[in-house]
């Protein structure tokens, strides 16, 4: 009789992971997660980890929340699953109005999906559609940010093309105008600059394309898979601007961004603006079930209505489109953050550990060091005074994650941007340990001594 197999060798031999290197991955040791607790992850062997990503960015109360464990074993025992075309379903239906209540004023309709790049797909749809149900079918392109990232459908790649994730598909993605994002470093004293300089790049794509235009699309605030980019103040407010004036939609993606990671419910909330569609979706759940959603204006939904037969319905949809499930999961994190003013407390914790971060702006190899609530990027340099690159195929930031390991810590890396987006529930204590485990690392990367060759090439080894 055959030993059972491991999870390990069950993984190595049938998984195919999201962004990973799978010659890599099958060469080494998976870390396997067991259960989870609150902030922690737990391995096989009951060793725990602060989830400093969040469970990928989507975890806002911690794991295994009693609340909503609760509501979604109510809602299982009434109907895990029933399909919104054509039926109604009172969890979409709670949700819906609890999405509207805490949303920017002026959002009135709730379309539900299951991930962020759903949510933006039919964002771009919905703007397309818009304009031809008012008899203007030219205006059908799109302005994005540079390095901007709204996730991996075709529409989703083309909006937000990131050249490290998307160049083997650029002959898939439709033609969108690029604007450049804002580059601030967080100096007060650049920010009127680097905003002013950003607008009126935007500006003049606007005055000589709007004709044929139908929306803008910004990640508000921070652009995430960019390295966690933060805007200058005023640049939201300034594209909600320049969308009214010019006549084309705005579409805020606050995948990442929303459900209080910056301090706020919506970062849209930080300069006080309305977009036309805004896009949610990872911490909507709490980070327990996959959901989406896409929130437009009255004036939006208004423009889909008529006869059958005059061809403006939104012909979109998927099976599991507002899942009871993971809408009695969002209803009670919703709930969760009306009774435990979570907002107030992520911005003191936030506070916090802005100062344990300030210390890590010294060290040889930070070129910079970026922070809007909890979210946080950490650049690693070859040189802080040049800010030089390493070469990316030494995966420095890579092995320094591998290493946090070892303290008891997860964060992954955007390349050499190490990432810290941990729960919202996350304690100073708990955050005092990710910072002191980063450092030791980062300290430690002038010792690397450990290189193995591969080919003509060089890796990184162990540092």
């Amino acid at each position: 009789m055959q030993p059972p197999r491991s999870i390990s060798d069950l993984d190595r031999q049938y998984l195919w992971h999201p962004f990973t290197h799978q010659a890599l991955w099958t060469a080494a040791e998976p870390l396997v997660i067991a259960a989870a607790e609150g902030v922690y992850l737990i391995d096989e062997q009951g060793r725990r980890y602060i989830d400093g990503i969040a469970s990928m960015w989507c975890n806002v109360h911690g794991h295994r929340v009693p609340e909503i464990d609760a509501a979604i074993t109510r809602q299982l025992g009434r109907v895990a699953h029933t399909t919104l075309l054509g039926l109604a379903s009172e969890p979409a239906a709670l949700l819906a109005e609890k999405l509207i209540s805490v949303a920017p004023p002026g959002l009135a309709k709730v379309f539900y999906s299951d991930s962020g790049a759903t949510a933006t797909e039919i964002a771009f749809k919905m703007a397309a559609q818009y304009w031809h149900n008012r008899g203007r079918p030219e205006k059908c392109e799109f302005v994005g940010l540079t390095e901007a990232y709204h996730g991996d459908t075709v529409g989703a790649m083309s909006v937000g093309m990131t050249s490290a994730f998307h160049k083997p598909y650029m002959p898939l993605l439709f033609k969108v105008h690029y604007s450049p994002a804002p580059e601030w470093t967080g100096d007060d004293a650049a920010a009127a600059d680097a905003c002013a300089a950003a607008l009126r790049a935007m500006d003049a794509i606007l005055r000589a394309h709007a004709a044929r235009i139908a929306a803008v699309c910004i990640e508000p605030h921070v652009m995430g898979a960019a390295g966690i980019r933060v805007q200058p103040p005023g640049f939201v407010w300034g594209v909600r601007d320049l969308a009214t004036r010019h006549d084309v939609m705005l579409i805020c993606d606050e995948v990442a961004t929303g459900f209080g990671r910056t301090g706020r419910m919506f970062a849209c909330e930080i300069e006080g603006i309305t977009p036309d569609l805004l896009c949610l979706g990872k911490g909507i759940t709490g980070g327990y079930l996959p959901l989406a959603a896409t929130l437009a204006k009255q004036s939006v939904y208004d423009a889909f209505l008529g006869a059958p037969w005059e061809g403006k319905t939104f012909f979109h949809g998927h099976t599991y489109t507002g899942n009871p499930l993971a809408c009695a999961a969002a209803a009670a994190s919703l709930e969760l953050f009306a009774s435990s003013d979570l907002l107030a407390r992520v911005q003191a914790t936030a506070r916090s550990l802005a100062e344990m971060l300030r210390p890590l702006k010294g060290l040889a190899h930070v070129g910079d060091v970026r922070q809007a609530g909890l979210m946080v990027g950490i650049d690693l340099v070859a040189d802080r005074a040049s800010l030089s690159r390493f070469d990316p195929r030494l995966r420095v930031g890579a092995a320094v994650c591998d290493r946090l390991r070892r303290h008891g810590v997860i964060l992954r890396p955007l390349g050499d941007t190490i990432v810290l987006m941990p729960p919202l529930v996350i304690t100073v204590d708990q955050l005092a340990t990710i910072v002191n485990a980063l450092r030791h690392e980062i300290t430690l990367i002038d010792q690397a001594a450990a290189v193995r060759h591969v080919g003509d090439e060089q890796v990184a080894g162990d540092f």
